[in-house]
């Protein structure tokens, strides 16, 4: 038996629409993130900084991306890693250009990475120079 779209009053094509959007808007968490030396392990002195925001799927993707300022940034990456604690690295980010990167397309989270993410233990960072452990980190908290 199919139902001729048409043939539905306006209320109930509102109604699954609304429904469906919804359910489009759960699957994903919209992740903001500040940087700053502070939050590296151990804490740098820098007057470098840096923002992003990064989009976390139920299907684990990831994208999304980061600008920073006062930074050289050499390489960039989402690591797993807790509050205060080192971790290795997950998603290396692209690195564009005036400070930007970028998460490659595609990229995904295991199922253990995805669960560390729930729990507050992914953070982003930026390494350089002259501080090849990261001069600038920001934890991504869900």
């Amino acid at each position: 038996m199919s139902i001729e779209v048409t043939k539905l009053p306006i209320r109930v094509l509102f109604a699954v629409t609304a429904i469906t959007l919804s359910i489009g808007s759960a699957q994903a968490e919209d992740v903001k993130v500040a940087l700053s030396g502070a939050e590296e392990t151990p804490a740098v002195e820098t007057s470098a900084s840096g923002t992003g925001k990064f989009t976390i799927g139920d299907d684990k993707s990831v994208s999304g991306g980061l600008k920073t300022s006062g930074i050289d940034g050499t390489v960039a990456h989402i690591h797993s890693g807790a509050p205060g604690q080192k971790g290795p690295p997950v998603i290396t980010l692209n690195k564009g250009a005036d400070g930007t990167w970028s998460v490659p397309a595609d990229s995904r989270l295991t199922n253990e990475q995805y669960a560390s993410f729930k729990a507050g233990n992914l953070y982003v960072n930026v390494h350089s120079a002259d501080h090849k452990p990261g001069e600038i980190r920001g934890q991504l908290k869900p």
